[in-house]
């Protein structure tokens, strides 16, 4: 028997527990470069850690994923954040889940805009990219260096998202 989830809007307060969403917020807007840049400020921070750790910006291309789709697995990274902004203005699923002693609970989907990335604050349970439709490319900026920052945990009964709509 799988469990449905309903699809959130993406906002700052719904997604706080897990991370930060990254968009054009006109409170942290100031003018750069003699008032002809529009410069939003300070709207997340990489967190990283280790010896030997560095930030690195790399462009993921996602492919669109079919619905219903079973959400069997989630992943976190223990020794760094890691921020997914679209480069194309097509909508996109963010999964995740708090950790559970160890393990992710139920997820919780949210449905981003075009305009919005986030930022998956470290050790975060969160789903890989899931793109809607149509390829979407994306900047992500993580880390890179020594150790293992990948932990994976598959659910015993899968979770699944109906209709993307």
């Amino acid at each position: 028997m799988s469990r449905i989830l309903s699809i959130e809007p993406l906002t700052q307060d719904a997604f706080a527990p897990f991370g930060t969403v990254i968009e054009a917020d006109p409170a942290s807007m100031r003018y750069i470069n003699g008032g002809n840049t529009e410069r939003f400020h300070g709207l997340a921070r990489a967190d990283v850690t280790g010896e030997g750790a560095n930030v690195i910006i790399n462009i993921f291309r996602g492919q669109p994923r079919a619905f219903p789709y079973s959400v069997a697995m989630m992943e976190r990274h223990p020794f760094g954040s890691q921020s997914f902004s679209p480069l194309d203005d097509r909508p996109w699923l963010v999964v995740v889940a708090e950790d559970e002693g160890g393990k992710p609970g139920a997820p919780r989907v949210f449905r981003a805009r075009g305009r919005q990335g986030v930022n998956y604050g470290r050790n975060v349970w969160h789903h890989p990219l899931m793109t809607v439709g149509a390829v979407n490319d994306f900047i992500v900026v993580d880390r890179e260096g020594p150790g293992n920052n990948l932990e994976e945990y598959s659910y015993e009964e899968p979770f699944v998202i109906e209709s993307a709509i």
